[in-house]
């Protein structure tokens, strides 16, 4: 690597360390005055808090790198114009694009990191993020309790009260859960509740329990009492933390979503069958493709089926027999537009895979054509600084975004291609960054 070389890709690296940096400060800043609401009352510890902070600092860098790029760009390459040091490049005979191709082959190194960062690290991290939002979410520090309303926050019992007067309740229905052999019911006319330490205790005046025998019907014992206390340990009611959930094409691999695809592929393979053999028993020779089609074709079905007599006026079948006709119909008919609702199913999801594993790369790629929009932009600008780039960058980077989330749809919906409606941001981005970089050329 020559003195130029390392002169450029040292210009690009300091303003883009300021840039993520600031980027992710900011984007950091606004997550957290909105996540603030989920730790209000939960009575978490700090390692908590910092964990579910630090997990969603994935999305936030896969965000702030490619636009603190373009960030860059523009500053180094616009500072350079202002100081006349690009017009004395070019004097000493280099030409516009081995001047920008040390910042270009940054960004490849910066996309190439972001293309494993996306696929091996954010998945993790935003899949994490996600159960212990939920664990977060569901934790109930103490028992808040409503007349009318059952309380299912108690991983044993689920509670409802018909009134509370001061601490007092009245008229108390207690149902055990999550019991598979045995199901208990408890009655009380009063009751209140109280904490001591790591301790609820739920005290119960004039009631009965009933317990059955999920395993045996003919067990059942009903026991009446006029004082019973149930504890439950503050423990019971903390943040539980989830081990496994199904996970979201945002929180899957590459690889896992390849898979995922190819057992969508089978199932739609095996509801294909299932139509055919519908199509056999129906006597169609071709099948309607759409649910109007479907509707149609089978109230021409059922109007024959309901044909009794014929030109004579001699009785064909019997009227059991067409209720019969009629009712096979029907079901099949549910049956069909039941196997197209799954195929429309299964096919937006391998869409949403696909625009997802495409992302994994178009976001990377950005990169790239981020620094080749910038450098030129930030020759055409030259005065500015930190302001004129931030806000031409930004609007740059909503644009992309806006393309990219509306291609996205597109594809999600079935309406495009999933891999041209991920790769039509990058697409137009390029066709905008050479003709800014002609543009420029000329001009200097």
């Amino acid at each position: 690597m020559n003195t130029l070389n390392k002169y450029l890709i040292k210009q690009s690296f300091i303003p883009f360390l300021l840039s993520v940096a600031v980027i992710t400060t900011v984007l950091f800043l606004q997550f957290l005055i909105r996540a603030v609401d989920r730790f209000l009352g939960k009575g978490l510890d700090v390692l908590t808090i910092f964990e579910y902070l630090y997990l969603n600092l994935a999305w936030i860098i896969a965000l702030s790198v490619p636009m603190s790029l373009l960030i860059s760009s523009v500053m180094t390459f616009g500072r350079m114009a202002q100081n006349n040091e690009i017009t004395a490049l070019k004097s000493a005979g280099i030409n516009f694009f081995n001047i920008i191709k040390p910042s270009l082959w940054f960004g490849t190194l910066i996309a190439i990191s972001l293309c494993i960062f996306n696929n091996f690290i954010l998945p993790e991290m935003n899949y994490n993020a996600r159960l212990l939002a939920k664990d977060i979410y569901s934790k109930k520090p103490e028992i808040s309790i409503e007349p009318g309303y059952f309380i299912d926050m108690i991983p044993q019992y689920t509670i409802i009260v018909k009134n509370i007067d001061d601490k007092l309740l009245s008229d108390i229905k207690i149902f055990s859960k999550n019991k598979k052999t045995e199901q208990t019911s408890i009655y009380a006319d009063t009751g209140s509740i109280s904490s001591d330490g790591n301790i609820i205790t739920i005290d119960l005046k004039d009631g009965e329990i009933h317990e059955i025998d999920l395993n045996d019907f003919d067990y059942y014992r009903k026991i009446k009492f006029q004082s019973h206390k149930i504890m439950i340990s503050l423990k019971d009611l903390m943040l539980n933390r989830s081990e496994s959930d199904n996970k979201t094409d945002r929180e899957m691999k590459v690889s896992e979503m390849i898979i995922q695809i190819k057992k969508n592929k089978e199932s739609i393979f095996k509801i294909h069958q299932r139509i055919e053999n519908v199509k056999i028993e129906i006597g169609l020779s071709t099948l309607p493709e759409t649910k109007d089609e479907i509707v149609n074709e089978f109230k021409k079905l059922k109007e024959k089926a309901t044909i009794n007599t014929n030109k004579n006026n001699e009785s064909l079948i019997s009227n059991n027999e067409i209720k019969e006709n009629i009712l096979f119909l029907n079901n099949s008919q549910r049956q069909l537009e039941n196997e197209l609702n799954l195929i429309e199913n299964y096919v937006k999801t391998n869409n949403k895979f696909k625009v997802e594993i495409h992302k994994k790369f178009t976001l990377a790629l950005a990169c790239i054509l981020f620094t080749l929009v910038g450098a030129p932009l930030g020759i055409l600008v030259k005065k500015g600084g930190m302001t004129i780039a931030s806000g031409l960058s930004i609007a740059f980077f909503l644009i992309y975004y806006i393309l990219l989330i509306w291609g996205e749809q597109l594809a999600d919906r079935n309406l495009i291609n999933p891999g041209l409606g991920s790769w039509i941001p990058n697409i137009i981005l390029f066709l905008i960054g050479i003709l800014l970089i002609i543009y420029s050329n000329k001009r200097n």
